[in-house]
């Protein structure tokens, strides 16, 4: 990948969003944070990303919803996407896999391995990087 991830986190909790934009920074991403699905959905139509990482339950819409939409967008219709959750079921994992989530990562998650595979997807999403 030449030049930095430029990475999208849609997470509604302030403190975790922080944490998880300094820690991919750190990690030598670009990245910018959107609370809701809404915002996400609009940042997402303007910039073009590497990633985005998605919470599914929003203050606005579900993360879902907000997959399904920006699977439409042709600006992000192939940007992998990480489903970032406190949900563990495997009905959320299977619905995030079946709307084109390239990984699910439980929340509480420990932050090295959270970079890891942000990075990591990041850098193989497509042949033409």
């Amino acid at each position: 990948m030449k030049g930095k991830a430029r990475i999208l986190i849609v997470e509604d909790e302030v403190s975790l969003a922080c944490l998880m934009v300094t820690a991919l920074t750190q990690a030598g991403c670009d990245v910018e944070a959107a609370c809701t699905g809404q915002k996400a959905m609009k940042i997402a139509a303007e910039n073009k990303f590497d990633l985005i990482t998605l919470d599914i339950k929003l203050p606005d819409i579900t993360g879902f919803e907000v997959c399904s939409e920006l699977r439409k967008r042709h600006i992000s219709r192939n940007t992998p996407i990480i489903f970032v959750s406190g949900s563990h079921s495997p009905e959320d994992m299977a619905e995030g896999k079946k709307r084109g989530a390239v990984d699910y990562i439980a929340k509480p998650f420990e932050i090295t391995d959270f970079v890891y595979r942000i990075v990591f997807h990041a850098r193989v999403k497509s042949p033409q990087n």
